[in-house]
């Protein structure tokens, strides 16, 4: 398995809009739909390699994977969103994230089709999350404007916490 490790990003901007300073995000794709993650919460990104399936996880959950010795769970992040998960491919990938956790930090892995770039992003160019859409509201903390394009920014904390994946890891073995 093949890793990249994100190396130290400068400090981002508080929130949406807020600001002039640009703060960076990981650009990826599920499906034909690019999104975003700030990078300050990305530990490595990993070739995708399997995933060895445990049971009563909840659905989003495809299983976990063995990173350096820990069971790491990986979350769908299509089946998160809602949405058909693709075939795997040699693009697919694991972004593995550090979120804080109600027993400490929580390291989880994200599932993608593919991750493309480091996206520098302007805070006044970064608008609030909408209140309608494919997408809740409240797993976004923007849309940014990037090359005349729109890129959903996800709120990885929430899309973490709102599983209470906590009580679930520590069941693993």
């Amino acid at each position: 398995m093949s890793s990249l490790t994100v190396a130290d990003p400068p400090t981002p901007v508080e929130g949406p809009g807020q600001g002039q300073a640009q703060a960076q995000y990981l650009s990826l794709m599920l499906g034909r739909e690019m999104f975003a993650m700030g990078i300050l919460a990305v530990r490595e990104i990993l070739e995708y390699a399997g995933v060895t399936v445990v049971p009563q996880m909840p659905a989003a959950i495809s299983g976990v994977i063995n990173l350096r010795g820990a069971a790491v769970p990986v979350l769908d992040l299509a089946r998160r969103l809602d949405r058909q998960p693709s075939p795997i491919t040699k693009r697919t990938c694991i972004i593995v994230v550090e979120v804080a956790g109600e027993d400490g930090p929580l390291v989880i892995g994200v599932l993608v089709d593919a991750v493309n770039a480091v996206l520098d992003i302007p805070g006044a160019d970064i608008e609030p999350a909408p209140r309608f859409g494919a997408v809740k509201a409240d797993l976004l903390k923007g849309i940014g404007k990037v090359g005349g394009r729109f890129v959903l920014l996800l709120d990885v904390q929430h899309l973490v916490s709102t599983l209470h994946l906590q009580e679930f890891v520590a069941h693993i073995p």
